[in-house]
């Protein structure tokens, strides 16, 4: 079939974009052109989606069957999206939205996908992705999946977060970690969801599921830890106080990846994921994507730049050795 991706070339897209040729689709891109082509074989589409004009010119008359889109960041865009696919014969599409749709998350909990969404007007990422849900779904009714993302890791990550541990462990030596070790995490492998997502579009699904790994499947320390093992680093994880780490100015999440403070943890990672395990969304061995994105990383030296608006993860190197000085 004709598949579109809405995005396609630097993380969830390409990785999109190799499972849908990979199942044999007839694959365009729709990009800004800003992060590199996508694979050969794809048609390289290029446009703003704050434009009205710019997916319709683009297409010029390329009807696509399926849609799977990795990109929307503003309300323009989805209503632009809406206005140039919707009455095009598009039979699936799926929607990469994120946990932030939800107006109690963080801390949640998430028990399931009934939970209310934003519905204000504010241009914050979660409110934008809660309208996206509303306009897409109206356009694409009985079609349209919704993919609530959680923490998306895996090679070709441009975030950055894992990577930033990886490397950090690497280096070896004294390695400060929160003393949250015990902490749940949950994780999405880019591949897995990717894959899913195309399936899922295939197969016309509809309505929302929280599309992050089960909750508890791996805690902070474990993921540290096999950090450490798949590097082969000698590295001392330091864990420091909460208290002392917030104190010092460390901001959870920001400048130790994957951290956050202990009464939003309680709750933030518990997400439930049933209706998602049902559709099919697979969930591999935190060590398998933990190892495959450190071969990444040591294969591929070229850095796409993080995101537009993401600061760049990590704890400056004098914050980490003030901290690591009365250890």
């Amino acid at each position: 079939m004709r598949l579109l991706v809405l995005g396609g070339t630097a993380f969830l897209g390409r990785h999109v974009t190799t499972a849908a040729l990979d199942r044999g689709h007839e694959v365009a891109t729709f990009t800004r052109g800003v992060t590199g082509r996508p694979p050969d074989g794809v048609r390289a589409l290029h446009g703003d989606r704050d434009d009205p004009d710019a997916l319709p010119r683009a297409l010029d008359g390329w009807v696509p069957e399926l849609v799977v889109d990795t990109s929307c960041q503003t309300r323009a865009a989805a209503g632009n999206a809406a206005a140039a696919l919707g009455g095009a014969g598009v039979r699936g599409y799926a929607f990469v939205s994120s946990l932030n749709a939800y107006s109690t998350w963080p801390p949640g909990p998430v028990p399931d996908e009934r939970q209310p969404t934003w519905d204000t007007d504010d241009d914050e990422y979660g409110p934008v992705k809660a309208h996206a849900e509303r306009v897409l779904g109206a356009a694409f009714a009985g079609r349209f999946l919704t993919a609530r993302a959680g923490l998306i890791v895996g090679p070709h990550d441009n975030v950055r977060r894992l990577p930033w541990w990886l490397e950090r462990i690497a280096r070896g030596g004294r390695v400060v970690v929160p003393d949250a070790l015990d902490q749940p995490i949950a994780l999405v492998d880019v591949r897995d969801l990717a894959g899913w997502l195309v399936a899922m579009a295939e197969q016309g699904a509809d309505g929302p599921a929280n599309a992050t790994g089960p909750a508890g499947m791996a805690t902070l320390g474990e993921l540290l830890r096999t950090c450490r093992e798949v590097t082969g680093s000698d590295a001392d994880l330091v864990p420091v106080p909460e208290e002392e780490l917030l104190a010092a100015g460390v901001e959870p999440w920001l400048h130790l990846p994957l951290w956050l403070p202990r009464e939003m943890a309680g709750t933030a990672w518990d997400v439930g994921t049933a209706r998602a395990r049902e559709l099919g969304l697979p969930s591999r061995p935190v060590r398998e994507t933990v190892a495959d994105t450190w071969a990444w990383l040591q294969r591929d030296p070229v850095r796409l730049p993080i995101p537009h608006g993401l600061p760049e993860p990590g704890l400056p190197a004098d914050l980490e050795a003030a901290l690591l000085a009365s250890r």
